[in-house]
Parts: C-alpha cells; structure tokens; sequence
C-alpha cells in the first residue's frame, strides 16, 4: 500500500497511515515494521486507531525490514530515488501499488502478492466463522 502524505510530518503520516491500515480487513491486520524516521513520532495512537502493533527496527539494520528493503527496491522502478512525490495522486500511488501486487514474486512460489493476500484472507475468514 501507498500512502500519499500532506507533508513528512508525523501527523501527516498518522492520518494517511491510519487511513491506509483501517482498509485492510480486520483480521489480517496485526504489525507493522518500520525504520526509525520522525514520521512515526505518532506510533502509539497509530496501534490505538488501527490495532496494528508497531515495531521499529535497530538503527543501521536495513536487513531486519528485508521484504520492505526489496518492495523499495521494486519501487524505485517507478518511483526513481529523488523524486517529487507530491506530483503524484493517491490514484497514481494506488495504480503502482496494484501493479508491484500482482507481480509475481519468487517468495512467494511465483504466486502475486495479492493471490496470497486473498488465500490469507480466506483462510482467516474460514477459521472466525467456524469458531462462531
């Protein structure tokens, strides 16, 4: 998911993150890695908006957020390093990130992100409405 920002603040950064989390369904909404910037100043009532814990990574370990290290990656194909976001709409961002989850991915035995996503989604769903 991206998340087009009014500006690098945290509040900013609180309301487009709460709003991005909050249409993840439910259940599969649980934590979130994330570097050390100033953004996330707001964590806490990020977790208490979205029930989504936060975790923050050791400074200078890029490797403990591996998968976020290599959708960076994946997006500097659209996205060159340097770029102006704020030229780009949430529309823009939303068609970028369809395209980056329904490329297939080798982690995921070729399978696109969004497949997974869904087959998770499924599964969870299944297993709250049989406990019911």
């Amino acid at each position: 998911m991206l998340a087009k920002l009014k500006d690098a603040t945290a509040a900013s950064a609180l309301e487009g993150f709460t709003a991005k989390l909050r249409s993840i369904a439910e259940p599969m909404r649980k934590t979130l890695t994330y570097d050390r910037g100033k953004e996330m100043a707001r964590h806490p009532e990020l977790t208490e908006a979205t029930g989504i814990r936060v975790y923050f990574c050791d400074p200078r370990s890029p490797w403990q957020r591996g998968s976020c290290e290599n959708i960076n990656g994946l997006l500097r194909q659209y996205l060159p390093k340097g770029t102006d976001l704020s030229a780009y709409s949430q529309e823009e961002l939303d068609a970028i990130a369809d395209r980056l989850n329904n490329r297939p991915r080798a982690i995921h035995g070729f399978y696109p992100p969004i497949a997974v996503y869904q087959a998770m989604l499924e599964k969870v769903t299944q297993t709250s409405h049989s406990l019911q």
